[in-house]
């Protein structure tokens, strides 16, 4: 069977129902949840602190740069964005901020963010599900219906993810499996981690499903034999339809099988990988 899902993009390759998926790889922030959207923003923002344009180079084409060097490495834990940063300023003849410090005033920018909306939802003011990806949670009761087992991955610090899925009220699709950066960067990358399941799960790559608004997890699950689900995920209005061009484009790039703004058709996806 040869199909395309409505509403999304899909690379120009023909596919055949995946009913062998046991497993679902959950990135976190932009996929699940949106406590943290605008955080390209916000990094971008930052590191224009430290990086100048070139001779002739206008300010949009800087912050494109930028969005393009930050969302590359979506996925990985945020040092390595910071690095780049350092690395694009001594580049251009300027003062390479240390990457360390640099992560630590990103992180006091991005908490004061969460903390005013985790306040909102804490307080009423908000629902819960206003901060969790548009129609997230009904496809993850599907995946759960289905006997899948779903598992979280974020390169985010692991008590934070753990926490905010549990203000989400995420926390209870995943059980055990919420996995998020560590100390020990090496054994907690999402290569890393992804190797353990197999191995611990005792399942081949074609029983895996990767969804996530970042490269690395798209291409890692490509590489393991897996089926992709990039999520191009607007960080301005959750439920927008609308793809962020940025990452749509880095999602593809990737290997993403599909491509999809948010879960809006998630019955006709599901029918998609399933065949049912």
């Amino acid at each position: 069977m040869t199909t395309h899902p409505p509403e999304a993009d899909a690379t120009p390759r023909s596919f055949s129902s995946r009913s062998q998926i046991t497993h679902v790889i959950f990135d976190f922030d932009g996929t699940l949840s949106w406590l943290r959207h605008g955080w390209p923003e916000i990094m971008a923002q930052l590191f224009r602190e430290h990086i100048f344009p070139e001779p002739a180079e206008t300010e949009t084409a800087l912050h494109e740069l930028l969005l393009n060097d930050i969302l590359s490495l979506n996925g990985k834990a945020s040092i390595h964005q910071m690095i780049r940063c350092a690395e694009r300023a001594g580049e251009r003849g300027g003062q390479a901020p240390d990457p360390e410090k640099l992560l630590g005033e990103y992180q006091r920018r991005l908490d004061a963010a969460i903390a005013e909306r985790s306040e909102k939802i804490l307080s009423g003011k908000n629902e819960r599900d206003d901060f969790v990806v548009h129609g997230a949670r009904n496809i993850l009761e599907n995946f759960q219906q289905r006997g899948l087992t779903l598992i979280i991955l974020s390169g985010t610090v692991e008590h934070r993810v753990k926490e905010e899925a549990a203000l989400l009220d995420l926390a209870r699709y995943f059980g055990k499996h919420i996995y998020g950066g560590t100390m020990d960067i090496a054994q907690s990358s999402k290569r890393a981690v992804i190797e353990r399941l197999l191995r611990a799960e005792k399942i081949a790559g074609e029983n895996l499903l990767s969804i996530g608004d970042g490269p690395v997890e798209i291409d890692l699950a490509k590489r393991a034999g897996g089926f992709a689900i990039g999520v191009a995920s607007d960080e301005d209005r959750n439920g927008s339809g609308q793809m962020h061009p940025q990452k749509r484009q880095q999602l593809l790039a990737a290997g993403a099988d599909v491509v999809i703004p948010d879960y809006r058709d998630g019955a006709a996806l599901l029918k998609y990988i399933f065949g049912k």
